[in-house]
């Protein structure tokens, strides 16, 4: 399975080797056109059928995901780290890792709970509380299996469980990357410029210098997107529910979207009876933020899939929404990206 297969590769932000590999080789059977600019992004190009006027839609999806980077090598031969993307330090604790290009495993430690104060067992351990522990018993032995620099990504295991639900790493953006894969393998009456973007988590960085190379009518940007849907989270605080479909996105905290392109959406959904809900809280931000306004405004819009624990080791998300998306990207442009 493509999804997994990619999952399952290392790229955290500014080390997308792996995965941009990966796409290159596929994208270049597919499409007619594929360049990776110096921020390392893939654009691929396709042609739509036909002569005359056309529409030319972009879709973007970002190549990345969080981890961790080492940044010292303790004399007990622990590693101290930086996050790259918004991590919680809540979610870290005990969870295995690979460090640098040799995968070193690991595993990231805190203080034993029987020898923390009243006062530590109170308050959440920050990440400047735990560590890296990759089983050397000192820093000389440690220095020579890692540096600082190296980067640091999750140990995960692709299970597929439940009700059709999958948990993986890196399924925020792996699930968009997928979608684009399988658009490029059709043909649409509308040119199709899919773009696999880096350093999404860091600031939208490669979406930055894209957006100049994309010439398009309109960018649909796919992404996985926080859930908040489980305990006692208060309806109106739930962004939106694993299993419900595809989220059509109206605004976020870094883009607001065109709104004919957010009814033809919604429309699309409807008449092809596929799954779809709103993202009813406004939050977070992705490649849309940058896509939307650098180099020349255009219109956005932003097709998700709804993702529990994300940013995390363990994420969790529905096949039934990963395909939906698919879906409904493909009906938009089998219609030729009309809006």
């Amino acid at each position: 399975m493509v999804l997994k297969e990619l999952c399952a590769l290392r790229g955290v932000s500014g080390a997308e080797a792996p995965v941009r590999d990966y796409i290159l080789e596929k994208v270049r059977k597919t499409a007619d056109h594929v360049c990776v600019d110096r921020m390392g992004n893939v654009i691929a190009f396709k042609r739509g059928a036909g002569a005359g006027p056309r529409r030319h839609i972009a879709f973007a999806a970002h190549m990345d995901e969080v981890g961790l980077i080492v940044v010292g090598i303790n004399d007990n031969g622990l590693l101290s780290y930086e996050t790259i993307g918004g991590i919680d330090s809540r979610v870290l604790v005990s969870k295995c890792v690979l460090v640098g290009e040799n995968a070193v495993p690991g595993v990231i430690g805190a203080k034993a709970i029987h020898l923390q104060s009243a006062e530590e067992r109170r308050r959440v351990l920050g990440h400047g509380d735990l560590y890296i522990d990759i089983g050397a018993k000192d820093k000389k032995a440690a220095e020579e299996l890692v540096s600082p620099g190296d980067y640091v990504s999750f140990d995960s295991e692709w299970v597929e469980f439940g009700e059709g639900l999958v948990k993986s790493k890196a399924l925020d953006d792996r699930v968009g990357c997928m979608t684009m894969l399988s658009l490029l393998e059709e043909e649409y009456p509308c040119d199709l410029t899919c773009v696999f973007t880096v350093q999404e988590e860091t600031g939208l960085r490669g979406a930055k210098t894209a957006a100049c190379a994309v010439n398009a009518d309109a960018v649909i940007v796919l992404e996985g997107t926080t859930s908040n849907d489980l305990g006692d989270v208060e309806d109106h605080l739930k962004v939106c529910r694993v299993g419900a479909g595809a989220v059509i996105s109206f605004m976020d905290k870094a883009s607001i979207g065109a709104r004919r392109l957010f009814e033809a959406l919604k429309n699309t959904a409807r008449e092809g009876n596929i799954s779809w809900q709103l993202k009813k809280y406004v939050s977070g931000g992705n490649d849309t933020g940058a896509l939307q306004t650098n180099a020349g405004a255009r219109a956005t819009g932003v097709i998700s899939v709804p993702c529990r624990y994300i940013q995390s080791h363990s994420s969790v998300a529905s096949f039934a929404d990963i395909e939906a998306q698919y879906l409904l990207a493909h009906r938009f442009l089998s219609q030729g990206g009309e809006f």
